[in-house]
Order: C-alpha cells, then structure tokens, then sequence
C-alpha cells in the first residue's frame, strides 16, 4: 500500500474512484474538468490523497487546509469525497486515507479536522467514529446552492 498526494496524470484513476461515491454522474474528462483539476493542484491548500495498492488507486479523500484567525491562528482542516472502491472495502484501506491526510493536517498545525457525511447508514458511521471521528461535538447544517 502506497500513500500520496494525487499528481498532474492521477486525474483519470481519480474520476473512476468518483464513480463510486455517490448518485451523481461524474463528468467527462474534458477542458473543463481539466482546468478545475490543474487549479485544484495549484492550490497549496487543496489535496487530494491517494491509496495505492499495486499501482492502482483504491482509496482517496479531499484535504483542505484552511488558514484561520482564531484558536490562536491555527488553521484547520476540512476531509470531503471519501471513497474507496468497493471491492477493497473493509480492508482498512479508508481507514488509511483518513489517517494520512490526519497526518498532514497535523504537520501543518491544525487544531481540528471536520468531516461531513451525507450516508445515514451506521455502518458508515460507524466508520467514522472508529477512525476518531465523532458526531456530538457539532452540528452541521448545509445549504444546497442550485
């Protein structure tokens, strides 16, 4: 098993992993998915982390690193698109990203890492929690932009 941060040529094996998070259909690779991922690795506080396994990517979440003014100018961090693909679930591959991209928000100083899911299944919860998460501190709201 491999852990990385996703490069310029991950973007095909990334859009294949999206197939697998959710309902939406993901767009083709085409100019404008081509110029949001080119500013996405521009950006020195996005990552998307990558689980290797024999070349091929299984498992990935988003990192954001978000600058901050208070709790003593620390920033946090923000974990979206979580997916691992499903023949390789359970195998503690999610387990992984979520520790590496742990990992990097601690090396940047950050007091906090937020996680939102929109899976009610406990199971997934369940997932969550195990990998130190908790669902009591806060309580999210979203308001969907159409």
């Amino acid at each position: 098993m491999t852990k990385r941060e996703a490069a310029k040529p991950d973007l095909p094996a990334l859009l294949e992993l999206y197939k697998h998070l959710n309902a939406d259909p993901i767009p083709d690779n085409n100019e404008r998915i081509t110029a949001i991922w080119e500013e996405i690795l521009a950006d020195k506080n996005h990552r998307i982390l990558l689980i290797e396994v024999e070349g091929k990517a299984i498992a990935t979440c988003v990192l954001i690193i978000v600058p901050n003014l208070t709790r003593g100018a620390r920033p946090y961090a923000i974990i979206e698109n979580v997916v691992t693909r499903p023949e390789a679930r359970r195998k503690g591959y999610g387990k992984a990203v979520l520790d590496y991209a742990k990992e990097i928000a601690a090396a940047h100083n950050c007091y906090k890492i937020m996680l939102m899911t929109g899976r009610k299944d406990e199971a997934t919860l369940r997932f969550y929690e195990n990998a130190g998460y908790n669902r009591t501190d806060k309580t999210a709201f979203i308001q969907w932009l159409l």
